[in-house]
């Protein structure tokens, strides 16, 4: 009984659903990306380099079969996804920077020291005032 509310803690800690979550997201927009690079980009890379279909492009060695275009079109999906995700980190990271600066910000007096410093700098001139 013991391991299984240990479990559940370990399962339903903030980092751990963050990261399901994140994975879930993750494993969408990779196929959102792969459809977008065979389905559009490809085909036209194929037309600009005369109607060659990259995905078909294979290479035979003896018995062995070498599919580079596919493999071209992996490369493909996997810098867009890179571009995505370090926009998207970069992005991320503008808002924190943000965030820091303003919180680095001393905030303003409020009224009472506004009022205690103006009681300051009274007593200041009439301390000197009566040292003259």
């Amino acid at each position: 009984m013991n391991l299984l509310k240990e479990f559940k803690t370990f399962a339903l800690k903030g980092n751990v659903l963050d990261l399901a979550i994140g994975v879930i997201i993750g494993a969408a927009f990779g196929k959102i990306v792969s459809s977008l690079v065979s389905d559009i980009i490809m085909p036209v890379i194929g037309l600009i380099l005369g109607g060659v279909d990259l995905s078909g492009l294979k290479a035979t060695i003896e018995d062995a079969t070498l599919t580079y275009g596919v493999f071209l079109q992996t490369v493909v999906d996997f810098l867009i996804v890179s571009f995505s995700i370090f926009m998207f980190i970069r992005t991320l990271n503008r808002f924190k920077r943000k965030e820091e600066t303003k919180a680095e910000e001393p905030p303003a007096p409020s009224k009472e020291e506004l009022l205690l410093t103006e009681i300051r700098d009274l007593l200041k001139q009439q301390s000197k005032a009566s040292e003259k």
